[in-house]
């Protein structure tokens, strides 16, 4: 029987490519001046790729992975740049022998195996409108394939696309952690699977570098108690590396540092398999303790307090080598040459961000310039063939970055030997403000953020689950970059802190690889929701419009962290909480008598941060509409079934935040019963939403701790991975009886048992003293709701209870009740 898709897959999908993207085939090459810089670098990598057949094998392992029943119908091969035109491409043509029985129907080659995998991603996609995401985000929507001797012809003269580009960048030092913290072999092979069909040829690789740190710094006479202390805990390791706290959550067992070493060696293996350039770690500065002791003259500094309580020296308040201390250097060697030993070989390219959250002491140019040589000698002394690929993120925040000071560090290494990560480009690009980073080499990111330069996209903070994205901003940013004059624009990246969300965002910005022109997103994302669900139901595509024009359209300026009032709960006095109707504090009035709130909030952490909304929720709300309508046709699909729950959520998390505000309001006005009935409606539609997020195994928190523990070699260390990944998600460092860390909620998750074990328990002590405070005509008891806060917290994080691995409940009948309960009557509440 025919794929239900194949009528389209051949008429449809094949108008759509031929006129929307093969306008751009015959452009001329799209080669910057940064390219040019980058050039040795660029030879260096092909001379030494694996060879043909190894790429050729690795690519056919990722097919049968991903298509099993389908794999025969496909035949890779390698290709020259040369064959390419000179670039990076993939070409896709009819097999010759594709008109015999059992014959291979399609040809795809490719520059490495790289490009072959996003070769057979662009044919699946554009010609037999499959899509492929994340398994948590709903996974490959595979049902619209032919069947076997049925695959869509390409045109006779076959589809070359090229690279406009060279590289491709994915990851965020904090990914590691935020991700990857305990993820084995078999998630990191299907990751790495993902990141080839997406065309990602630079990816970070900082798995297993503790172990790496322990061999180097055992030759500078660090015990292993003294490492014990310096390295953090597994869910941690991302802020050790870069020097923010030392010890939480640790010691890493020794079983730890062998195990993830051996993973990574694997993981380094299947890239270079792939042809992919893994990006290295190298020295930062980042120091134990114990080395000041043994090299006393050597300049190495104390930083400062990163957001611990009280600034506790168990955790923080790290130790930073200067780089022009002639240490910096021997230890910087010292590691490149350990990872070329354990590893065997490098693709030459390193990550180090010194300065990122660490301010240098003086903003003399001249000393920036030093610091900044200091640093690449490091790596070159290990390495000769060293590029330095450093994050932008500091240029974006820190205000010590003037033009001179990041002239003088962007100038203080050779031209083309310094790659900069445009770490937030889809908001805030610096190539703009900079002269192109002042001529040095950058890649465009999504953060998804954008940087010689590469052009990165941030898009995602710490994880957090929320639907939002800039897709006018993907679709043409990294086209303006490279177009730009004088562009010193090397490549593309995707630089989310957690990945495993919003995957319109991801498939957008994967495509931008291989784009020469800007995207019209009203032409792609009318055939987004064909792809990804395997049907066309114009229901759903007036939905996806909608979030196009919404969500998905987010041009305040503002970044996303996650801040609505379920997963970041205010700590703060209920009368200085700003709400719609009301400008002025409370006032009480016991005995009679009108007695004004406290002036001034005394502490930095009372504070509400405002949760960003920056659209219509009536036209979001309409899109649910839309969503539940087309369910009984899409029931099956994993891929719908997860933007459902996922936009269900969106909607009531914003609506639940309106409702938290109408219990201020009314505790504002004294209204006893006002205030307690918005409370309990508060209460309930967490529970609701927990149940919801229970209806899809992208939103459960079973998996997290699970994982975890799976890695754990005994009890006690069961123990601690399982309070490592409970910690991260919700409170950081100490805190006192009564004085909770900042670092709390820069993790939050809506993940199903989150919500109903901690979530809700945590507003309702808080409602039970916002309550308690009308009832008595008393102040709100801020250090009491603290207290309880706090135990709540230190209590979930040391518990052992176990939460589900499967999804259980009706998506749609879960979401169309909630609909029908919360949403159905609410206009707006934008």
């Amino acid at each position: 029987m025919a794929s239900p898709f194949a009528a389209i897959s051949v008429s449809f999908f094949f108008f759509f490519f031929f006129f929307f993207f093969f306008s751009f085939l015959a452009l001329a090459q799209s080669s910057t001046i940064g390219v040019s810089y980058i050039s040795r670098t660029l030879e260096i990598q092909d001379r030494e790729r694996a060879s043909p057949s190894v790429q050729i094998a690795a690519a056919y392992g990722v097919l049968l992975r991903l298509l099993p029943s389908h794999s025969s119908s496909f035949e890779f091969g390698i290709v020259s740049k040369e064959q390419c035109g000179g670039d990076s491409c993939f070409m896709i043509s009819n097999h010759p022998s594709s008109n015999k029985n059992g014959a291979p129907e399609i040809l795809i080659t490719g520059v490495t195996g790289v490009e072959i995998l996003a070769g057979l991603h662009w044919y699946l996609k554009y010609w037999c409108g499959s899509h492929i995401s994340w398994d948590k985000t709903g996974g490959a929507q595979l049902l619209s394939l032919p069947d076997l001797g049925s695959f869509p012809h390409v045109q006779d003269a076959g589809i070359l696309i090229q690279r406009p580009i060279p590289w491709n960048y994915y990851q965020n030092a904090v990914t590691s952690s935020y991700t990857f913290a305990w993820w084995d072999w078999k998630r990191w092979e299907k990751e790495i699977d993902w990141m080839a069909l997406q065309g990602i040829n630079l990816p970070l690789a900082f798995t297993g570098q503790e172990a790496i740190w322990q061999k180097v710094f055992q030759k500078f006479n660090i015990s292993h108690l003294d490492l014990n202390d310096f390295f953090g805990g597994p869910a941690f390791l991302a802020w050790s590396r870069m020097g923010n706290l030392h010890r939480w959550g640790g010691p890493l067992p020794q079983s730890w540092l062998d195990q993830q070493l051996l993973m990574q060696k694997k993981i380094l293996a299947r890239m270079y398999e792939l042809g992919m350039t893994p990006v290295l770690p190298a020295f930062s500065g980042n120091v134990p303790a114990a080395l000041k002791y043994i090299f006393p003259s050597a300049k190495i500094a104390r930083l400062g307090n990163w957001f611990t309580v009280g600034g506790n020296p168990r955790w923080c308040c790290t130790y930073l080598l200067d780089a022009t201390d002639p240490l910096f250097i021997e230890i910087g060697k010292a590691f490149i040459q350990q990872q070329l030993k354990e590893y065997g070989r490098t693709s030459h390219i390193y990550n180090c961000d010194t300065f990122d959250e660490n301010t240098p002491p003086v903003d003399n140019p001249e000393y920036i310039s030093s610091l900044g040589a200091a640093i690449f000698k490091g790596m070159q002394s290990g390495d000769s063939d060293a590029v330095w690929l450093m994050q932008g993120w500091l240029f974006s925040y820190d205000p010590f970055w003037r033009p001179p000071q990041m002239k003088a560090l962007l100038h203080s290494v050779p031209v083309g030997r310094l790659v900069v990560l445009d770490l937030f480009a889809e908001v805030k690009p610096i190539w703009i403000t900079s002269e192109q980073f002042f001529g040095v080499p950058y890649i465009w990111k999504v953060t998804v953020l954008f940087l010689i330069a590469n052009k990165c996209m941030l898009h995602n903070f710490a994880g957090n689950v929320e639907m939002y994205g800039i897709l006018d901003a993907v679709a043409s940013g990294p086209v303006e970059a490279r177009s730009s004059e004088n562009s010193t624009m090397v490549g593309v990246g995707m630089s989310m802190e957690g990945i495993e969300q919003n995957p319109v965002v991801y498939d957008l910005m994967s495509e931008m690889a291989f784009q020469h022109r800007k995207v019209d997103v009203k032409v792609w994302i009318a055939l987004y929701s064909t792809r990804r669900y395997g049907k066309s139901i114009p229901e759903m595509q007036d939905a996806w419009n909608i979030l196009y024009r919404t969500v998905y359209n987010c041009t305040d300026g503002s970044y996303d962290k996650n801040r609505d009032v379920i997963v970041a709960f205010p700590d703060i006095d209920p009368s200085f909480i700003p709400t719609p109707k009301l400008s002025m504090p409370r006032v009480f009035q016991p005995y009679g008598k009108a007695v004004p709130r406290r002036a001034v909030l005394k502490e930095i952490t009372n504070s509400f941060e405002q949760p960003h909304l920056w659209y219509s929720t009536s036209e979001v709300i309409h899109a649910l509409e839309l969503f539940i309508t087309s369910g009984d046709q899409l029931s099956g699909s994993n891929s719908y079934r997860y933007d459902l729950v996922d936009l269900t959520r969106q909607a009531l998390a914003k609506y639940a935040n309106q409702l938290f505000l109408k219990a201020i309001e009314a505790y504002q006005l004294n209204d006893v019963h006002g205030a307690a009935g918005h409370s309990q409606k508060f209460l309930e539609l967490v529970e609701d939403i927990d149940t919801l997020l229970a209806c899809h195994y992208g939103f459960l928190l079973g998996p997290w701790l699970e994982s975890a523990k799976q890695l754990a070699q005994d009890e006690e260390q069961e123990i601690q991975f399982e309070w490592n990944a409970r910690t991260q998600i919700t409170m950081w460092f100490d805190n006192t009886e009564d004085e909770a860390s900042l670092l709390r909620d820069y993790g939050n998750k809506y993940w199903s048992g989150l919500l109903r074990d901690y979530y809700g328990p945590r507003a309702a002590i808080y409602f039970k003293y916002l309550l308690k405070s009308l009832e008595t005509g008393n102040e709100f008891s801020l250090k009491e709701w603290r207290k309880e806060w706090i135990k709540l917290t230190n209590d979930w994080q040391n518990s052992r209870n176990a939460y589900p691995l499967k999804s259980s409940g009706n998506a749609i009948e879960t979401s169309r009740r909630l609909y029908n309960k919360y949403l159905q009557k609410q206009e707006s509440f934008s």
